[in-house]
């Protein structure tokens, strides 16, 4: 949203006192979590407005303390939603819910990016559709400071069934982020981010739950340290990335418990149960001998339990090396597992062969799924993955012509339009006016009550001027598309157009594609001919040169017949692929692009 600097920027005004008592009044109503005292701090004395633009043309309202940083904003023509910017966050990290990300993620929504659902590693319980929150970077046993606000795109539910459903999309709407545009307007944009705070440190409101995993697996499970042959102990109530196999905290923060030799030998029991349970049950008998470091890495590894539950509480087990048990190495490991029946063993040359695993131990067909390490892993590179395929795509966007069809209310539709409460002076696309329409016969009770699909139009007399044809008696009701096409008809037709470093142009009438024709001219000479390319900024002695030296064909720009203000360029030989990779080349969208060969038409 403020990825690029704020256009039409108004000079900034001190507001009022009765102004900033009604802020401040309406800010501690909308965030729950503020007590009075807090309005003082984040509404302060001295406060100013600033009206702006950005880059989209989207109007605002920033609020700036005394020294000149963006606290509040709003978004929208006439919208009284108070957003808290990063630099309010940062003084009240609870302010709002919260989704954390891993580090390769954060630069992509500085650079504009929106919170995909794959990158989410943990989010606030009790998320819904269009709820403001902040995004974090993940932290192992802390929570980082927000650096993005935004809105969600999904629910918490949604996310939290999305490895299972395999849902993809946005998550979050990004509107502002740490050093976006809007940032950059206060004089401590240089600021850096306040050190991650202790887990324990969050508030209600911020209690972490995983993305895509089950619920809390404790089940009334005792903080005992469990012997080698006890229950499972995983738990994945908080998902974490996988670490270096050391127990020490993050850098800026406080010391995290550690695992005893018994926790970090029932972690390992634990990935081996599930990895014999779910990746080696089934596996084809040719799939043995394997080498015990190619197990222990490839199968024994990944299934480490992301969190575990201990005497201390839950710790994150991704701190688990086989050094740190009660086993000191990888064959004491194997060889106790082999004793207990879970899998066999050969000795050779010195070292052990695993020949075979046995998934019906009762151990085994006993042990309850955990979220793992592999798992969390996977999800961070697939999220990384997605993110820059996401980038590439932008960069393929970047400088493409976008292309938007308008309405204006005009005529027999303006009645409409005001008892719909609607600004009759503002231009309109096609899903905006289904909307409006679908708002108003339903605020009205028009739909048919025998067939939802018809609107009794003859009820409402707004309506039924805006879809009344001269010379016709206006019908009782109407199919519902019938309605949306004659509104639209009788509104006045614009076109937009934006490119990226220019300035937006919006003119009346409709906007046509491009045409790319191959006609037969003078005998048997195949041509083609493309007109219709002024209105998306393109010149035609541009068009003529470059047509030339990548068809290798001459080219003619010349009068068309009827059109005094267009130019035809004309390339010889048959070259719709060619000129079609042009325009979109120079940022045309193919849909605004009619290529047709009339060469073997029949005269």
């Amino acid at each position: 949203m403020f990825k690029k600097p704020l256009a039409d920027v108004k000079t900034s005004a001190p507001l009022r006192s009765s102004d900033r008592r009604k802020l401040r009044t309406r800010i501690l109503q909308t965030y729950p979590v503020l007590q009075p005292e807090d309005g003082d701090a984040l509404v302060p004395d001295g406060l100013q407005s600033q009206k702006f633009s950005t880059h989209l043309d989207d109007p605002g309202v920033v609020y700036l303390s005394p020294e000149g940083d963006p606290l509040w904003f709003t978004l929208g023509k006439g919208s009284e939603e108070l957003i808290p910017t990063v630099y309010t966050s940062w003084k009240r990290p609870d302010l709002l819910p919260f989704l954390s990300t891993p580090a390769p993620v954060v630069p992509k929504l500085i650079g504009g990016a929106d919170l995909m659902i794959p990158g989410v590693i943990q989010h606030s319980p009790s998320l819904v559709p269009e709820q403001l929150v902040s995004i974090t970077q993940y932290h192992r046993d802390a929570l980082g400071p927000p650096l993005a606000v935004g809105r969600m795109a999904v629910s918490s539910d949604t996310l939290r069934s999305a490895d299972e459903t395999d849902v993809k999309g946005k998550a979050v709407y990004v509107l502002h982020t740490w050093k976006d545009a809007l940032w950059d307007m206060g004089p401590s944009k240089k600021a850096d981010p306040p050190a991650p705070r202790p887990v324990q440190a969050a508030s209600e409101g911020e209690q972490l739950q995983p993305s895509g995993s089950a619920d809390s697996e404790q089940d009334g499970k005792t903080g005992e340290a469990a012997s080698p042959s006890a229950p499972d102990i995983a738990s994945d109530v908080v998902p974490a990335a996988a670490g270096d196999g050391t127990a020490a905290p993050d850098e800026n923060g406080p010391p995290s418990a550690t695992l005893t030799p018994e926790d970090v030998s029932d972690c390992l029991r634990s990935a081996l149960l599930q990895a014999i349970g779910m990746s080696l049950d089934g596996v084809p008998p040719s799939t043995f001998p394997i080498s015990a470091s190619t197990f222990w890495s490839s199968y024994v590894l990944p299934a480490r339990p992301a969190q575990a539950l201990t005497a201390s509480g839950l710790i994150d087990a991704s701190a688990v090396d086989v050094k740190h048990s009660t086993f000191k190495n990888v064959k004491s490991f194997l060889k106790a597992s082999a004793k207990e029946g879970l899998l066999k063993l050969k000795e050779t040359k010195g070292d052990v062969v695993v020949t075979a695993v046995y998934p019906k131990h009762p151990a085994v067909a006993g042990k309850r799924p955990h979220r793992t390490i592999g798992e969390l892993e996977a999800k961070a590179k697939k999220a990384e993955s997605r993110e820059q395929q996401e980038k590439e795509a932008e960069e393929k966007r970047k400088g493409e012509i976008q292309v938007a069809e308008l309405w204006l209310p005009l005529g027999t539709t303006v009645p409409l339009f005001v008892a719909a409460e609607k600004d009759t002076s503002d231009m309109y696309t096609i899903a905006d006016i289904k909307t409006i329409l679908n708002d108003y016969v339903t605020a009205r009770g028009l739909i048919n009550a025998n067939d939802p699909q018809y609107i009794n139009v003859g009820s409402d007399q707004p309506l039924a001027i805006a879809v009344s044809v001269k010379g016709e008696d206006t019908p009782d009701f109407m199919k519902r598309d019938e309605v949306l096409k004659r509104v639209r008809a009788h509104m006045q037709t614009w076109h937009e157009i934006r490119v990226e470093g220019r300035d937006v142009v919006r003119k009346k009438g409709e906007i046509k594609p491009i045409s790319v024709v191959v006609k037969i001219r003078q005998g048997r000479k195949a041509c083609t001919l493309v007109t219709g390319y002024e209105p998306f900024g393109l010149q035609a002695d541009d068009l003529a040169e470059e047509l030339r030296k990548m068809c290798a064909s001459s080219t003619a720009v010349s009068p068309v017949h009827g059109k005094p203000n267009s130019l035809e360029v004309m390339v010889q030989g048959k070259q719709i692929k060619s000129v079609t990779d042009l325009l979109m080349a120079r940022g045309v969208p193919k849909k605004w692009i009619q290529a047709e060969d009339q060469s073997n038409k029949k005269k």
